[in-house]
């Protein structure tokens, strides 16, 4: 302890201001605690700065381009559609600016302390808090961990000018002529579809037989019709051997079918995976328990091996999902608040932005099968729906998973647009083991695409009216 180094006492320490950390510290402060917030980056974490938010604001604004060039069927026609890329990055940083904003006067407004720096851990109830300038120690009588995680980077690809991360590829000041992406995972499909929009000539370099592997075929397989006829060329089985740096652009060379391959781009855009933010913690001398691939354990309520030590988010096993983060934040917070919440992930939610969209919510049929469920798959096409049909987007399907006994719901997928959307009142259903009846006999707006849920759950009743 440094000279002046005198501890702070709190009720609730949190590091980690990202979609889980500050969701837990605000759910703890509403329960009564004092509660202190450790963020050595930009209050947001990942998901606000260089995630979620700002790829969701620079597909958006390539739709609009791509629609500006390609709507002459809807009697729009538009001449010279120009592309100022300095102002595409403007709007996406206003729109960051304004969540991170929110977030710190949030925290503010539910009288969480926020603190700059990062945290070192001491003991199972103390940490130090280091910026460059000094160190503070904080007593706790519990913390959350909630460091999120980082871009894996690869053998001979070490990120740099050329070889770029997704944080990278959301800051390019100029949209490229040629890009190489190697994963095919739904960060690399969304931005590969964001630039191909762009116009910029996209190559998807995948290890596996196929990109977008958490989800089953007949969901990509109109994801990746679009891609191909935005040109955007998807090479699976690939494996990645290497990047050089040339002086105006990058050489990737690459293995597929048996063979060595090269290719020329502007950059080459890695998104392999993410690896958890443990290391520089002081976790290990602590004793918590790691599992596969550097994973903290933790029981049904966030706890890890030391009881007044919990974990969030993708330091911990399951999807690296914003929400996801943020439902483990309130579950931790109301377990040291002394309740009897625990996380239940069959109502997990997961999206893809592609193009369409992509959504799944509890069991695929695949999944369903490997339980041995007795289950029936209902799907409703968007070609029949209303309001699929004005918005001139059709492609696409609503699927229900629903158990032949009684009818309960217990999976969903949608592959379409708006898919983000229709998923929640499918999630909701399920969370509250609704039946495909009481999703019939609920009256939905018409025309919407909300509607493909009910009419998918008339279909698995076998009471169809709007297909056959």
């Amino acid at each position: 302890m440094v000279v002046g180094d005198f501890p702070i006492e709190t009720d609730t320490i949190v590091i980690g201001a990202g979609p889980g950390g500050y969701v837990a510290a605000i759910r703890a402060a509403q329960l009564g605690q004092k509660v202190t917030i450790v963020e050595k980056g930009n209050l947001g974490g990942v998901c606000l700065n260089v995630g979620c938010i700002p790829s969701k604001a620079l597909l958006h604004v390539s739709h609009r381009f791509e629609e500006a060039q390609s709507s002459e069927n809807l009697g729009v026609v538009a001449e010279n559609v120009q592309l100022k890329f300095d102002q595409v990055q403007e709007f996406k940083n206003s729109v960051v600016n304004k969540l991170t904003g929110g977030v710190e006067g949030l925290l503010k407004g539910n009288k969480v302390e926020i603190v700059k720096g990062e945290a070192y851990f001491v003991d199972n109830n103390s940490l130090r808090v280091m910026d460059e300038k000094s160190a503070q120690t904080y007593n706790f009588k519990n913390a959350i961990i909630a460091t999120g995680s980082r871009p894996i980077e690869i053998p001979n690809f070490e990120f740099g000018e050329r070889v770029i991360d997704s944080t990278g590829a959301l800051n390019l000041k100029e949209a490229p002529k040629k890009l190489v992406v190697v994963g095919g995972g739904y960060i690399g499909s969304e931005l590969s579809t964001a630039y191909a929009n762009f116009g910029t000539d996209v190559t998807i370099l995948e290890g596996a037989k196929d990109i977008l592997g958490g989800f089953e075929k007949q969901m990509t397989q109109p994801v990746k019709k679009g891609m191909k006829e935005k040109g955007i060329e998807i090479i699976t089985e690939a494996m990645a051997k290497s990047a050089e740096e040339t002086e105006d652009g990058v050489k990737v060379t690459y293995e597929a079918k048996g063979e060595e391959q090269t290719i020329e781009a502007d950059y080459v855009l890695v998104t392999v995976g993410r690896r958890p933010n443990t290391d520089e913690l002081g976790l290990e001398e602590l004793g918590l328990k790691f599992g596969e691939r550097g994973l903290l354990e933790v029981d049904k309520q966030s706890r890890t091996s030391i009881d007044n030590i919990y974990a969030i988010g993708d330091i911990v096993p399951g999807l690296a999902l914003a929400h996801k983060a943020s439902y483990e934040g309130k579950v931790a917070a109301e377990a040291i608040d002394g309740q009897a919440a625990e996380v239940d992930y069959i109502g997990m939610p997961a999206v893809a932005f592609t193009d369409p969209e992509l959504a799944q919510v509890g069991y695929t049929e695949a999944q369903a099968k490997e339980k041995g469920l007795d289950y029936k798959a209902s799907k409703f096409p968007y070609a029949a729906n209303g309001r699929a049909l004005s918005l001139d987007d059709t492609t696409g399907f609503v699927k229900l998973i629903t158990l032949k006994e009684d009818n309960t719901v217990i999976g969903a997928q949608v592959a379409g647009t708006g898919a983000s959307d229709v998923i929640s009142e499918l999630g909701l259903a399920i969370e509250a083991g609704m039946n495909a009846e009481d999703l019939a006999l609920t009256v939905h707006a018409h025309p919407t695409l909300g509607e493909m849920s009910m009419e998918t759950a008339e279909k698995a009743l076998g009471l169809p009216i709007h297909t056959m």
